[in-house]
């Protein structure tokens, strides 16, 4: 994989001493040496290991529970069944008003899919735990299922809660701009209905949590692979406990996640069985566990998207609707339903909208946020529409493109949404991509191919990464949830010697933040981030954060590392200026030193502000505090308002952009795709380090041509699951990824610290359109139908070719 870096639009290159430069990532050190320190490395004397017993069955009433044969295994401490759990416990958090869906660590009375947890065997060793979870015996009642999301939205569809009265758990209907003049000026309209089938991230590690209990000073430790926001909280208030008595402990690296490290369920059973049993329990999921009983899927989801344009190629309304199958328990993960509402119009001028979003219950496993909250899915059918309207129109799918970008010169630009883009250079970042790839060689290739007989494509896709989350999507999906902020905190100490230390309160979850956080506070105070030491404080210890999600650490983190550095940069001035005999006003702080505005000869040193800071109280201004530290919490940028009525809002502050060009080949006689040649343009505003950047670009694309070609969790019409290991559901490795190259752009946000976007999501949010692009472009080549439901398979391949033969003349 390689990449063509450019020079910042609009900084020259030296306009930053740390940022943007080609340093090296200071995780890798450990990782690549195996020091890494996961929650299984985490065992303390005497830890007890969980067992799970799971239900066979898709839906069915818990009849009776034997527990007798287990607990009488040597090495078995304890059986704890769903009713037990129930009675000390509170439900887990939903983020709708669903009271009757009540979502539980151990199913109550009935399971809702196949893989949920009935019970949890508690035994010396996990070996033995398995051991005893074979010997529960579950009497089941089979209860009607229902798999499918459109037909779960029916009134006659089997109820996943009876109680609840419906399957349906949200549904909200959006109208923007001038709906009926966008359909009028219109002289066509193109539909395309696109299935994003269930995948998700499926990280090396799956979800652990080890959990002690001290019963002198009623504290609970809990170490887990998590990222999720209000971990927490939630923990303590399901077990019934006050939140300063829950020590979440953040310096645990989480081998792989991009959100669907959640694992509230699992740090609620361990955190309540070591209260129970007074001794540390270690819960880690096998495979198969993580697969269909994690609660881990990612999106599910049916679209069908309507594209108005003028006979010339013009967009000028569009209409989206979407069912999205959230499995048995809806969580968080409606939520992601907000989400495309600040990107509804992709990177073009679209000037009115109409979203129809339908969030519903099935018998599948829960859902949760999986790399971009449901961004993806959006954008490739976005995307598919658009490749749609240009074969009805029989224009050039680029140039399509190009005519409904809106234009440098448009930004700030407010989309009918009500979001406003913070800035961007669309048509530049296609033509960088379009030029590393040699579009007019690319072409002859293809066109080569196919008049030898073969089958190939090219696929684009121009997409937008929201970047720097905030918390108001949940405001948008229950309006009765009127929180508005989602803050990072974060603390820069300097001790006597004038050593820099930055404590952060997130988990490690891969995406270098303490290259980032080093780099961004070497580069605010003057300091080499070689010599800052980063530590993750615990939940206790630390301040507000709400983890390494919506691509947001680098806006919002960096926010708060802005605002600690200027209120520490604000007290060394105020020592140095004291010194000088001026006021504070009069000096300014510079690369470790406090220099006159009106002599800059006249200065004091690093060494000798950390002295006095520390040790010579004489020398402070009256009234001085000793030390170096502060602590300062941010805001998400732009952030703070409730969505009106009608749901307009500005939901994210920033946002990157992505144009991804691909060669596609398909074998005629195996229908298999092999991707020849991948471009990606790349606009995350200024670069903080890119190598990590180049990083998250590489495996954001090589997760999307997971998403195109490989990755679902398929279950049969009696409601088993038929992907429960890496030999059903496939990934694709070194052999299946192209040589990616990454052309990348520069246009700053004006909102952030210096020009920063989002980049944890790229690649992601557009290569699942572009490889589905390339192969449509192939098959309809040979005048077969496009493909839309993701991952297209060879047999969907071999399928549309077939019709296509049966279908000519006889």
């Amino acid at each position: 994989m390689t990449a063509t870096p450019s020079a910042p639009a609009a900084a020259a290159p030296d306009a930053h001493r740390y940022l943007s430069q080609e340093a090296g990532v200071r995780e890798d050190r450990r990782f690549v040496a195996g020091r890494g320190r996961y929650v299984a490395d985490v065992t303390p004397p005497g830890t007890l290991h969980v067992g799970l017993v799971t239900s066979p069955h898709p839906h069915a009433r818990i009849v009776d529970i034997d527990v007798a044969e287990a607990l009488a295994l040597p090495g078995v401490v304890a059986v704890l069944t769903g009713a037990e759990l129930a009675k000390s416990t509170e439900p887990l958090r939903q983020y709708l008003d669903v009271p009757e869906v009540q979502w539980r660590p151990l199913a109550v009375d009935a399971t809702r899919y196949a893989g949920e947890w009935v019970a949890a065997v508690v035994a010396e060793s996990r070996a033995l735990a398995e051991d005893g979870a074979e010997l529960v015996v579950v009497d089941y009642e089979p209860l009607p299922h229902v798999m499918d999301p459109e037909v779960a939205a029916r009134a006659d569809a089997p109820l996943v809660h009876p109680t609840h009265g419906t399957n349906v758990m949200a549904h909200r209907e959006f109208a923007w701009g001038d709906v009926a003049g966008g359909r009028a000026r219109a002289g066509a309209t193109t539909t395309v209905r696109t299935r994003w089938n269930r995948n998700s991230t499926v990280p090396l590690e799956t979800f652990g949590v080890v959990a002690a209990w001290d019963p002198h000073r009623e504290l609970l430790d809990v170490w887990a692979s998590i990222q999720m926001p209000q971990f927490p909280d939630q923990l303590a208030g399901a077990l019934r406990i006050p939140t300063n008595q829950v020590r979440v402990h953040f310096d645990i690296d989480v081998g792989g996640s991009y959100g669907v490290k959640r694992g509230i369920k699992h740090g609620v059973l361990a955190g309540f069985l070591a209260r129970r049993l007074g001794a540390p329990v270690k819960l880690i999921e096998d495979r198969s566990e993580n697969m269909h009983g994690g609660d881990f899927h990612g999106p599910d989801r049916v679209f069908e998207v309507e594209l108005a344009y003028t006979a010339d190629g013009e967009f000028t309304h569009l209409r989206i609707d979407v069912i999205d199958d959230e499995g048995a328990y809806p969580g968080r993960s409606p939520l992601q339903l907000a989400k495309p509402i600040g990107a509804i119009v992709g990177p073009y001028r679209i000037p009115s909208v109409e979203y129809n979003a339908t969030a519903v219950t099935t018998n599948k496993t829960g859902q949760v946020a999986v790399r971009g909250f449901g961004q993806s899915p959006t954008n490739y059918a976005i995307e598919a529409a658009v490749d749609a309207a240009a074969r009805d129109l029989g224009m050039d799918r680029l140039e399509l493109r190009r005519r409904n970008f809106i234009q440098p010169e448009e930004f700030p630009y407010r989309i009918p949404s009500g979001t406003e883009y913070d800035s961007g250079d669309y048509p530049a970042v296609v033509d960088k991509a379009v030029r590393a790839a040699d579009l007019p060689a690319l072409i002859e290739r293809r066109d080569a191919v196919r008049a030898e007989g073969g089958l190939a494509g090219i696929g684009f896709a121009a997409c937008l990464e929201p970047s720097g989350g905030n918390a108001i999507f949940e405001n948008v999906m229950n309006p009765r949830n009127d929180k508005t902020t989602f803050p990072e905190g974060c603390r820069i100490r300097v001790d006597g010697e004038g050593a820099v230390t930055a404590v952060v309160s997130i988990s490690s979850a891969g995406q270098s933040h303490d290259t980032m956080v080093a780099t961004l506070v070497g580069e605010e105070l003057g300091v080499d981030p070689a010599g800052i030491t980063v530590l993750r404080a615990d939940s206790l210890a630390g301040f507000p954060s709400q983890s390494p999600v919506g691509s947001r650490m680098a806006i919002v983190l960096g926010q708060a590392i802005r605002g600690a550095a200027d209120e520490l940069k604000a007290r060394l001035c105020a020592i140095g200026a004291h010194q000088l005999g001026l006021a504070p006003d009069e000096v300014r702080y510079d690369r470790g030193s406090v220099v006159a505005h009106a002599d800059p000869d006249a200065a004091v040193g690093w060494r000798d502000l950390v002295a006095i800071a520390h040790r010579k109280q004489h020398l402070l201004p009256p009234g001085a505090s000793p030390g170096l530290e502060v602590v300062h919490v941010a805001h998400t940028p732009r952030s703070g308002t409730l969505a009106e009525p009608d749901g307009t809002v500005q939901l994210y502050p920033c946002y990157s952009f992505e144009v991804h060009v691909v060669l596609a080949e398909i074998d005629p006689g195996t229908a298999k795709v092999e991707l020849r040649d991948y471009v990606i343009g790349h606009d995350c505003g200024t670069v903080l380090n890119p190598e990590v950047v180049r990083g998250m670009v590489y495996g954001g694309t090589a997760h999307g041509i997971g998403v195109a070609l490989y990755e679902q969790f398929a279950f049969n019409p009696d409601g088993q699951p038929l992907t429960q290991s890496f030999i059903d559901y496939l990934l694709p490795s070194a052999h299946e990824v192209p040589d990616i190259v990454d052309v990348e752009h520069c246009t700053p946000s004006p909102y952030t610290t210096f020009g920063q976007k989002g980049a944890g999501e790229a690649g992601y949010m557009g290569a699942p359109a572009a490889v589905a692009g390339a192969v449509n472009d192939a098959l309809t080549a040979r005048g077969a139908a496009p493909v839309h439901s993701l991952p297209i398979t060879p047999s969907d391949i071999w399928s549309a070719l077939r019709a296509t033969r049966e279908e000519g003349p006889q």
